[in-house]
């Protein structure tokens, strides 16, 4: 059963704009895990966080740091959920997350569905 979907997509051009206007933009938006992504990634990952929060109805009070990206070892991107993430889908019966990133033309896209048992 789908409990969730969300989509987001991300200019990358005007997100490293505002990572650098505002450094502690990304520590508040990345895990130490993630920051040293390069700025694509950062922002396909920031385009998955914002998808997520949709899945999950856009509840307010959310930290964006109890989601992260992981990749697995083939490559495969995963949320790992955590804090008030997990709380929130919890809530909602999600079982499992899945998750597909993009990024290309200058635009990183990224598409959460949340499952139910």
């Amino acid at each position: 059963m789908i409990v969730g979907v969300g989509v987001d997509v991300c200019d990358v051009a005007r997100f490293e704009s505002s990572l650098r206007r505002t450094p502690e933009l990304g520590e508040r938006l990345f895990t130490v895990g993630e920051r040293g992504l390069p700025v694509r990634s950062l922002a396909a990952r920031f385009a998955a966080k914002e998808a997520l929060a949709k899945a999950l109805g856009a509840p307010v009070g959310l930290a964006w740091q109890d989601a992260e990206v992981v990749t697995e070892e083939s490559g495969r991107p995963t949320l790992v959920l955590r804090g008030s993430v997990l709380a929130m889908a919890d809530r909602l019966g999600v079982a499992r997350t899945h998750l597909s990133l993009s990024h290309d033309a200058g635009i990183a896209t990224a598409f959460v569905v949340l499952e139910g048992e």
